[in-house]
């Protein structure tokens, strides 16, 4: 090896890095969000940022849903019941429809999903269908067009490329710490090295923690060999080992009435110790051979694992108790599922998180951009004499600009899109989703067009105008805007919140592209006194 340890390292970190470094630029966005998802999910559901006028028991919260379920979903094979929480305040019921008839054998009929009055059981009026802030999780990991298999598989190969990337380099900068407290402006390449070293090491911990933990989510799909070499192949059982739960008879066909579910939700917190439920689910409603399952609110600890208690959804009996006493595997991969989603952190922490997050989106950004910026040097000669870069160079400053620029763009669109579509739109939640990808798209072929400076400061501009802009569309689409939740002190805090935060993202690439149009200028103004010195020693010379 003609090369020592740190310089293998630095091309190993160089190229780890840049060839997944969009798709990480994505998933970094998109997973920082999600720690606020049932927030966001709030503010783009406005009709319900009013609080109700009159308190209700749990216990007629949970009649109520069943007698809606029984009244809109009376065949079907299941029915769920989300209970309103610290974080989300809605009763949310769903069921899953019966398959039809020429549906394949193991085919699984229609899932529908209605926000409900707690006190009537009527579908909520003119709330807007919207997938909120699981649109954000569900897009850091299965990429939302493509096959999730194949998503969750390009997210896995990216994040291992991650952890490489981090790993070699920490051995790269053997000064990183010191480099940390180092910042140098104005000085091309090396101010870009200072601020990739200073965003990577301000959060390395949290960085090393988010990546790992990402990948022990979805290690049985990663790393299937173990458990099929035990198990014989025989997933099925596995599974039944690493997540003991009673399992579920097949329909009797025979109807029986159900048992009243609120007991059971009594019992159930009882037993936790007033730790209240969150999730009720109902197998085979109606049957004989139905079933209960009552999940536990996630607990403030660092195990993602919730507890649940099984009935006879016929009797009552308690059937079974699941994951009160889990294996030391499971006990261990519940922690690091914990760490990665962060349900235990309380808003403060969270707060930490979501800025852990965002230095995690300027560490990959500004890779992106050093490496960019250090090949064009190459091409410097040839540039003063009107040359151009090559093609490699010029993709990769179109796809910086299409992914590192125009995501903002997207994210503000898919906000803008929450409040201006009608709200009986159908398939409302799929028009949201097709602005974000219009706007995104629209922004990457823009930078494919003219990847230069301008383009980076149109975009820029673009993404603060219609960030900032969100809290203004608030103050003409809803009642819940800045003026009513923060100077009147009305609430809900979170919708404050919000626009807050996008406020403050907007500003920023508002200043971002406001210093790059400086830093132009300035460039032009150092560059005509040369030539005109230039021109004078031409003259005197002739």
């Amino acid at each position: 090896m003609k090369d020592g340890l740190r310089q293998s390292m630095a091309w190993l970190h160089t190229w780890s890095g840049l060839l997944v470094c969009w798709v990480l630029f994505l998933v970094f966005c998109a997973g920082t969000a999600t720690y606020f998802r049932e927030e966001i999910t709030l503010w783009m559901t406005p009709e319900l940022h009013a609080p109700h006028s009159q308190q209700v028991s749990e216990a007629q919260v949970v009649q109520t849903a069943v007698t809606a379920l029984q009244r809109n979903a009376g065949d079907a094979t299941r029915w769920f019941i989300t209970l309103p929480s610290e974080r989300s305040t809605a009763l949310r019921i769903g069921w899953i429809a019966p398959p039809p008839a020429d549906a394949p054998a193991r085919g699984r009929g229609k899932f529908t999903s209605q926000i409900i009055d707690p006190l009537t059981g009527e579908k909520m009026p003119d709330v807007r269908d919207t997938r909120g802030g699981e649109f954000f999780y569900r897009l850091h990991f299965d990429l939302h067009y493509l096959p999730v298999i194949w998503a969750r598989w390009i997210v896995g190969i990216c994040a291992m490329f991650m952890l490489v990337a981090i790993v070699s380099g920490i051995i790269t900068h053997k000064r990183i710490f010191k480099d940390f407290f180092t910042f140098r402006t104005k000085k091309g390449q090396r101010s870009w090295l200072d601020a990739h070293n200073a965003t990577a090491v301000l959060a390395l911990p949290y960085h090393l923690m988010i990546t790992y933990t990402g990948l022990v989510t979805m290690m049985f799909m990663y790393m299937p060999w173990p458990a099929q070499a035990v198990y014989h192949g025989d997933q099925a059982a596995f599974f039944a080992d690493v997540f003991p739960n009673a399992r579920n008879a097949k329909a009797s066909g025979q109807p029986a009435a159900l048992t009243a579910l609120a007991p059971l939700v009594a019992q159930a917190e009882q037993h936790w110790q007033s730790v209240p439920a969150s999730l009720i689910t109902v197998n085979h409603p109606g049957d004989a051979n139905a079933t209960v399952v009552i999940t536990r609110q996630k607990a403030k600890a660092l195990s993602y694992l919730q507890p649940s208690m099984q009935f006879n959804g016929v009797t009552g009996a308690m059937i079974d108790v699941a994951g009160e006493q889990p294996s030391g595997a499971n006990a261990t991969r519940g922690v690091l599922y914990g760490l990665h989603l962060g349900h235990f952190a309380n808003p403060l922490l969270r707060a930490l998180f979501f800025l852990c997050g965002l230095s995690g989106c300027a560490m990959v950004a500004t890779g992106a951009l050093l490496w960019a910026v250090k090949e064009r040097q190459k091409y410097a000669k040839k540039l003063a004499q009107g040359g151009r870069v090559g093609f490699g160079l010029r993709l990769v400053d179109a796809l910086n600009i299409g992914a590192i620029a125009g995501l903002p763009i997207a994210f503000a669109c898919y906000f803008w899109a929450n409040r201006l579509l009608p709200v009986a739109l159908e398939k409302r939640p799929e028009a949201e989703i097709s602005w974000f990808f219009l706007a995104w798209g629209m922004a990457a072929v823009a930078a494919q067009i003219r990847p230069d400076r301008r383009m980076w400061q149109w975009q820029l501009w673009l993404g603060a105008v219609l960030l900032m802009g969100v809290p203004v569309l608030n103050v003409f689409t809803t009642s819940s805007h800045l003026g009513v939740t923060l100077l009147l002190a009305q609430g809900p805090w979170s919708v404050a919140g919000f626009d807050l935060t996008v406020l403050a993202l907007g500003i920023a690439l508002a200043f971002a592209a406001w210093h790059l149009g400086r830093k132009h200028k300035d460039g032009n103004k150092a560059a005509k006194p040369q030539t005109t010195k230039d021109n004078a020693r031409l003259r005197k010379a002739t």
